[in-house]
C-alpha cells in the first residue's frame, strides 16, 4: 500500500472526506459506489466498485467464445479498464485503463464504428499503443445504468469492421447487461 501523506478526521456521522487529488487520480465521481474491506492488522481499504467486474470469468469465456469466432481481438471493459481481452492483445490490454474517449463513450451511450483513418475513430487506452485500424465500440447498459462496454478490434489494414461486427457487439452488450440484473 502507498502512503499519501494526507490525514482526514471521521466527523459525528462516520463519514470521511476521499481527497480530490485521490478521487481525481482513480476516477472516482460523486454517487460512485466504493467497495469497503478490512484486513487482520486494522486497515480500511476502499475500492471503486466495478459491477461488470463479478462477470469476469463469464466476460472473458465470452470474449474467448467472439474471438473464435470472428478472429478479431475482442475485450469488455468495466468503467475503468480492461476486464476481459482475447486475442493477440491479452498482455497488452488487460488490466488496463481505458482512455477518457471510451469513458465519454460509455457515459453517453454512444456506440463506434471507425476505421483509423475516420474522425470517429478514438484512442481506446491510456496506457496502450493504439494500432488497431478498426473498431466497434458498444456500450453495456444494466438497469438504466451504463457500466462498461464491448470493444471488437483489428490491426488488419485489409480487415474493415462493419454492420456484422457491429451487430456482434450490440448482441454482446445486451447479453452482459442481462447478466448483470440476473
Amino acid at each position: 500500500m502507498k502512503a499519501t501523506g494526507i490525514v482526514r478526521r471521521i466527523d459525528d456521522l462516520g463519514r470521511v472526506v476521499v481527497p480530490k487529488e485521490i478521487r481525481r487520480t482513480l476516477r472516482i465521481r460523486e454517487g460512485d459506489p466504493l467497495e469497503i474491506f478490512t484486513d487482520r492488522e486494522g486497515e480500511i481499504i476502499l475500492k471503486k466498485y466495478s459491477p461488470i467486474g463479478e462477470l469476469g470469468q463469464f466476460a472473458q469465456q465470452y470474449a474467448d467464445s467472439l474471438n473464435q469466432t470472428t478472429g478479431h481481438i475482442i475485450a469488455i471493459s468495466d468503467k475503468d479498464q480492461f476486464i476481459a481481452v482475447s486475442g493477440s492483445s491479452k498482455k497488452t490490454l488487460m488490466g488496463k485503463r481505458i482512455s477518457k474517449d471510451v469513458e465519454e463513450m460509455i457515459d453517453k451511450r454512444e456506440n463506434i464504428i471507425a476505421n483509423k483513418d475516420e474522425k470517429a475513430y478514438i484512442e481506446i487506452g491510456s496506457e496502450v499503443e493504439n494500432d488497431y485500424t478498426s473498431q466497434v465500440i458498444w456500450p453495456i447498459i444494466s438497469e438504466g445504468d451504463a457500466i462498461g462496454a464491448v470493444l471488437i478490434l483489428s490491426k488488419d489494414d485489409k480487415a474493415k469492421l462493419a454492420e456484422v461486427e457491429q451487430k456482434l457487439a450490440n448482441t454482446a452488450a445486451v447479453f452482459l447487461g442481462a447478466q448483470m440484473e440476473q
